[in-house]
C-alpha cells in the first residue's frame, strides 16, 4: 500500500521459502498473492499467470473459496491486460459469484472493479459507470481508501473520453486527495494522469504534458514504470497534447514535470 515494491518482493518470497519448508500451504499462499501482484506490477505478465495459477492450485486444494475469487480476479485481470475481454469479463464473473456465495464482499468488490475496468478499456463507457455506481452505492461501508481512489479515476477517465473536462477534472480532483492520504507514488501518478486527460481535453496542452512528466517521475521512483499494456490512458493523452504543442514543445514540458514533487502539499505541485 506504500508501494514499497522492493520490500514487497523480498519478504514474500520468504514468507513463500519459509512456509513450504514448513508444509503448510495455506502460509505459501499468503507469500504468493503479493508475488503475483507485483510481477503485475512490473510487467511480468507470464510470471504473474504463474504465480496466480499457482495460488488458484492451492486454494481450490484446500477448499478456501473466497482465495479462489481472489485469484480468478487476479487472472481476469491478466486477460484484461491481454486485451482478452471476453475471457477477463467470465473470470470477473465467476469471482463475483464465488465472492457473494461467501459473502466476502471485497472480493465483490474485486471482481465488480475488474469489470469496470474491462468495460471501459474495451468502450463501454454505460456499462463500466454502471459497475463503478454499483460499488459505489452497494460496498461504500466496506470500500478502502485505494479501492475509491481507484472509483474516481476510473469515473474521471470516463468523464474524459465522453468529452466532459469539468466533470473529468472533478473526479481526478477527488482522487488525488485520496491518494494524498494513502500518500502511494503510484497513487499520486494516476491521478496526475487523469488530470493530464482532463487538461488536455480542455485545450491546456502544456498543463498536461507537464502533469504526465511528474506522474511519470512518481512511477519511477518505486521502480514501476507503467508497461506498455497499461500505458493506454497515458498514450492518449500523450498524443493530445503532443500534437497541440509539437513534439519539442511537449518533450520540454514533459522533462519540467518530471523534475516537481508529486505530492499536492508541496507548493510547486503542477495539479
Amino acid at each position: 500500500m506504500r508501494g514499497d515494491l522492493d520490500t514487497v518482493g523480498r519478504d514474500a518470497s520468504r514468507v513463500v521459502a519459509l512456509f513450504r519448508e514448513l508444509g503448510d500451504r495455506w502460509g505459501e499462499l499468503q507469500g504468493i498473492a503479493p508475488l503475483a501482484v507485483l510481477a503485475e506490477i512490473k510487467g511480468e505478465y507470464d510470471e504473474a499467470a504463474r504465480r496466480q495459477h499457482e495460488g488458484l492450485r492451492i486454494a481450490r486444494e484446500l477448499g478456501l473459496e473466497a482465495e479462489v475469487a481472489a485469484r480468478l480476479s487476479g487472472l481476469g485481470r491478466l486477460a484484461l491486460l491481454a486485451r482478452d475481454w471476453e475471457r477477463a469479463r467470465e473470470l470477473h464473473e465467476e469471482a463475483r459469484r464465488r465472492a457473494a456465495a461467501q459473502g466476502y464482499r471485497y472480493g465483490e468488490i474485486h471482481a465488480e472493479m475488474g469489470l469496470a475496468l474491462g468495460a471501459r478499456r474495451s468502450g463501454d463507457l454505460a456499462a463500466a459507470e454502471s459497475y463503478l455506481f454499483r460499488i459505489r452505492d452497494r460496498h461504500a461501508d466496506v470500500s478502502s481508501p485505494a479501492g475509491d481512489h481507484l472509483l474516481h479515476a476510473e469515473l474521471g477517465f470516463i468523464a474524459e473520453l465522453r468529452g466532459d473536462a469539468p466533470r473529468a477534472e472533478a473526479e481526478h480532483r477527488r482522487g488525488l486527495a485520496i491518494a494524498r492520504q494513502l500518500a502511494e507514488p503510484r497513487a499520486l501518478a494516476l491521478s496526475l494522469e487523469g488530470l493530464a486527460g482532463a487538461a488536455a481535453l480542455a485545450g491546456d496542452a502544456e498543463r498536461a504534458a507537464l502533469l504526465l512528466g511528474t506522474a511519470d517521475a512518481a512511477r519511477r521512483s518505486v521502480g514501476a514504470p507503467l508497461p506498455p499494456a497499461e500505458r493506454g490512458d497515458v498514450d492518449r493523452v500523450t498524443a493530445t497534447a503532443s500534437a497541440s504543442l509539437g513534439p519539442a514543445a511537449f518533450a520540454h514540458a514533459f522533462e519540467r514535470g518530471a523534475q516537481l514533487p508529486a505530492d499536492p502539499r508541496h507548493p510547486g505541485h503542477p495539479g
